[in-house]
């Protein structure tokens, strides 16, 4: 039907173009009967067309229908087929799932009984084993039979009575096997001890011994080695580390250790029909000398008996691994104490080996080359492995040991020094010869130009120097005592850094800094050690001013004396030891000061129970006055004999001048004070001014010599300040009162310069009564 509408549209088309050309009327007709004939085509094809599709669509019906009843009968055939397959299928599998815990159980019993064949096999075979002494044999199978009773025990769910009898007889077993080890290893290896209570001595020493069991050869063919099986066996039971650790701590406990402790023995062997005995013998018993050539000797005889005789046999390590792993019982048994033996031969052997000294530091090649080869030894028996240990270590680092140990030693000894008594003294004056090191010259060269220089100079311009030369002692230390002990201390930092100038770059450092630690230890321990006697005994006191003063003294030129002979890196202004000079004098002042304000505060206190010198006239107050001015006298007295030839005679005139200038300070200001003071305290007063000026001198003795001291007692106004107004003060007490006028001078005369106006009219008011002439004076005091 589509094709005759299209065929009426494009004629339609077509004959549309050519209405223009025709007339309407015509066109109209043709279209009319265009129409007509379309229209016929049209009902033809149609009917056409249903009869041909009417037949089609009734047998497709049919098929429809027959299928759908064939759906039904196939759709009731497999329901019918599922729910009896199902069934089936059920049935089939509670069938099969009985059938496989069924074979499980039954897997499950087999392999137990299995495990109990091989179990009861492995104790059968062991048992006949060990009747034939086939120890290897034996301990194998009671492996075995442990292996089988782990995997029964594993089995959860599934728990036997038997197996705790098993597990029982099993370690019953086991233990019989290592006892019978156990008496094997005790015929192998005795020892004989010392009782345990000298067990630390040269005489339990002697008395330890070790027998090694021997076969004879045709035996050990026949029946093979019997360490071998013994240790062989332990290995397998897990049990020779255990037994190696005992027999190595008896071996360092009992024979090594006492070989490093106690150079004088000696081991020696003596062997027999079936046993070699390793024991000790005293060579010289005096021998306190460690040397570690000898001591490497000893040890290495001791272990290479018991590498012949014991050690020298491979066990194997894991027997049920894949990979067997094949070690002798040296090994094992150097694992276990190499370290402690290492250990104890660098504390107790080359430690005391290290040189004290540079001129015996190339002595000790030896001892180094003798460590190699010891330890060579011991690699050959199996004994060590690897490259280096510490031993070897520790013997070629010689020069940092003997820097540390030199510098050890130095600060040991220069602590013992400074715990010293101090009062131990000797003598230093500015012409003793200290027994210094040689100094160096670094400036020769400089000399020589010098001198070249100057002879190019005119003759007259050489000879401008001045004639006057300062003496030889202007920069020397003032004639003094110091403690022996410090004397001492500075020859150890001068020999330590004369031995410095001897060593490496970094032992010269090393020794460098160790003489500066020296005085920086005598700074903090020094006045703590000995801090309650340089409190209360001021002899020490001045023996440590003293010795600080030493101290800081060649501190000035220490480093300047040795800059150019340590090492390069010290030759830089590095090697000093000025900046230690401020604290060393203050250190030695400050003591010194607190002593002497301690002996300040003594005189003070005698003195206020002078009751102010005042009423003298009544004869208890006179002799408490007249007791203090003794007991000050005295402390003088004594304090000039403590202090007698032990500080510098200026600095003993200028510590007494002080102390003496205290006690007249304080009897001056005290009678000055007074308000009334009658003729017969004036009298009683001077007297005890006159004690004071005729022996206060005399406690200036400085010296031991009495003929010399004279010196210093007549210099006693240039020592204590207040010596010139004490003498007015005296003139005051016995003076009248136009002699006190003339004495002022009209503020010109010695009075006015010793005592201001307003003390000189309070002594006037208090010694005259008020009078017309006392105005008079008192007018002219201004």
């Amino acid at each position: 039907m589509a094709a005759p509408a299209g065929s009426l549209v494009a004629a339609v088309l077509a004959t549309s173009g050519r209405l223009d050309k025709e007339g309407l009327g015509t066109r109209i007709g043709r279209l009319a009967r265009r129409v007509e004939e379309l229209k016929g085509e049209v009902c033809s094809a149609i009917t056409s067309k249903y009869s041909e599709f009417l037949p089609s669509a009734r047998s497709a019906e049919e098929l429809v229908a027959q299928v759908d009843r064939l759906s039904g009968s196939i759709e009731l055939l497999r329901a019918g087929i599922e729910e009896q397959v199902q069934r089936d299928l059920n049935v089939a599998v509670a069938e099969f799932t009985e059938l496989k815990q069924q074979l499980e159980r039954d897997t499950l019993v087999l392999s137990i009984l299995k495990k109990l064949q091989e179990f009861d096999t492995a104790m059968k075979e062991y048992n006949t084993a060990l009747l034939e002494k086939k120890y290897v044999v034996a301990a194998q199978q009671l492996e075995k039979a442990r292996s089988s009773l782990k995997m029964l025990e594993s089995r959860k769910g599934f728990e036997l009575k038997i197996l705790k009898a098993l597990g029982t007889e099993l370690t019953v077993q086991t233990q019989n096997m290592l006892y019978h080890l156990g008496e094997e290893w005790q015929k192998l290896a005795v020892w004989k001890l010392p009782p345990s209570k000298e067990s630390s001595s040269l005489e339990s020493a002697m008395h330890s011994e070790l027998h090694l069991c021997t076969l004879p050869s045709k035996e050990e063919e026949i029946a093979g080695p019997p360490v071998a099986s013994v240790l062989q066996a332990f290995a397998v039971l897990g049990e020779l580390r255990t037994k190696l650790k005992i027999f190595g701590q008896l071996l360092l406990k009992y024979i090594l250790k006492p070989l490093i402790s106690y150079p004088s023995l000696q081991p020696f062997t003596e062997e027999m029909s079936d046993v070699v005995i390793l024991r000790f013998k005293c060579e010289k018993p005096d021998l306190d000398h460690f040397s570690p050539v000898e001591v490497f000797d000893k040890i290495k005889f001791v272990l290479e008996v018991l590498h012949k005789y014991l050690l020298n046999v491979p066990v194997e390590q894991r027997v049920e691994d894949k990979k067997e792993c094949r070690v002798t019982l040296a090994e094992l048994l150097g694992d276990m104490i190499w370290e402690e033996l290492s250990d104890c031969l660098i504390q107790n052997c080359l430690v005391n080996s290290i040189p004290t000294n540079n001129s015996k530091l190339e002595q000790y090649i030896e001892v180094i080359k003798s460590t190699e080869e010891f330890e060579k030894a011991l690699k050959n028996m199996q004994f060590l492995k690897g490259d280096m240990t510490d031993l070897l270590k520790y013997a070629r680092n010689v020069n940092s040991h003997f820097a540390n140990k030199k510098c050890q030693d130095v600060i040991v000894a220069a602590r013992n020094l400074m715990t010293s008594e101090i009062h131990n003294t000797v003598k230093i004056t500015p012409d003793l010869c200290v027994a210094l090191p040689k100094l160096p010259d670094p400036g020769s060269g400089d000399h020589l130009n010098m001198q070249k220089t100057s002879k190019q100079l005119p003759k007259e311009m050489v000879n401008l120097e001045n004639e006057t030369r300062l003496s030889q002692y202007t920069f020397s230390l003032p004639t003094c005592r110091i403690s022996s002990s410090v004397e001492k201390l500075m020859e150890l930092a001068y020999q330590t850094l004369l031995e410095a100038t001897g060593s490496t770059d970094q032992c010269c450092i090393q020794l460098f800094y160790s003489v500066r630690n020296i005085f920086q230890l005598f700074y903090d321990v020094v006045p703590t050690y000995h801090r309650e006697n340089l409190q209360k005994l001021p002899q020490l006191a001045a023996i440590h001013h003293n010795n600080c003063m030493y101290i800081a003294h060649h501190l000035l030129t220490m480093g300047h004396q040795f800059q150019y002979r340590l090492t390069n890196i010290m030759c830089d202004g590095a090697a000093t030891f000025v900046d230690l000079v401020p604290g060393f004098r203050r250190l030695g002042m400050e003591c010194f000061l607190a002593q002497m304000r301690v002996q300040k505060g003594e005189i003070l206190e005698r003195l206020s129970s002078a009751r102010n010198f005042s009423n003298m006239d009544d004869e208890e107050n006179y002799s408490a006055a007249n007791k203090a001015i003794r007991q000050v006298l005295h402390q003088l007295k004594r304090l000039g004999k403590v202090w007698q030839d032990v500080l510098p005679v200026n600095v003993y005139c200028k510590a007494m001048g002080t102390l003496l200038n205290t006690a007249l300070s304080e009897i001056v200001t005290r009678i000055a004070a007074l308000e009334d003071i009658s003729a017969e305290d004036a009298d009683r007063l001077y007297s005890l001014c006159r004690i004071m000026v005729e022996e206060g001198p005399q406690v200036f003795t400085p010296l031991p010599e009495e003929d010399k001291n004279k010196k210093y007692q007549e210099e006693v106004p240039v020592y204590v300040k207040k010596w010139m107004t004490f003498k007015e003060l005296m003139i005051i007490l016995q003076a009248n009162l136009q002699e006190i006028v003339d004495q002022w001078a009209d503020g010109k005369g010695p009075l006015a310069a010793e005592f201001s106006p307003a003390e000189v009219k309070s002594l006037i008011r208090a010694l005259f009564q008020n009078t017309e002439r006392r105005a008079a004076a008192l007018a002219k005091i201004k």
